[in-house]
């Protein structure tokens, strides 16, 4: 059974797949090698190869900013008296109690 044109057509233009095409094709990520492999199982790192930012002069002066605020303070949870700290599901648990009731 084969699609029909129209569906055909817009089938193609999607992005490719390797189940789509033959063996021997491989997609990766676009991350590239920053070195090599030895022979022994480690890994070399070519400094050649990292890639470097390079922040321009006079970035505080800049007029455009961020939408993420630079005065914002780390928030802290409230965990006290629970010995798991924020793992632990007590709190959770209560919350969830004190928001929907008890069934």
């Amino acid at each position: 059974m084969q699609p029909t044109a129209p569906l055909f057509r817009r089938l193609r233009r999607l992005a490719l797949t390797t189940k789509m095409v033959n063996n021997g094709y491989y997609k990766g990520t676009g991350s590239g090698s920053m070195g090599r492999h030895t022979k022994h199982g480690g890994y070399v790192i070519d400094r050649r190869k990292v890639r470097t930012y390079v922040v321009p002069e006079g970035l505080q002066n800049f007029k455009l900013t961020p939408f993420v605020t630079k005065n914002m303070q780390p928030l802290k949870g409230d965990f006290e008296g629970d010995p798991k700290g924020g793992l632990s599901g007590v709190r959770y648990l209560d919350k969830w109690k004190r928001e929907n009731g008890t069934d």
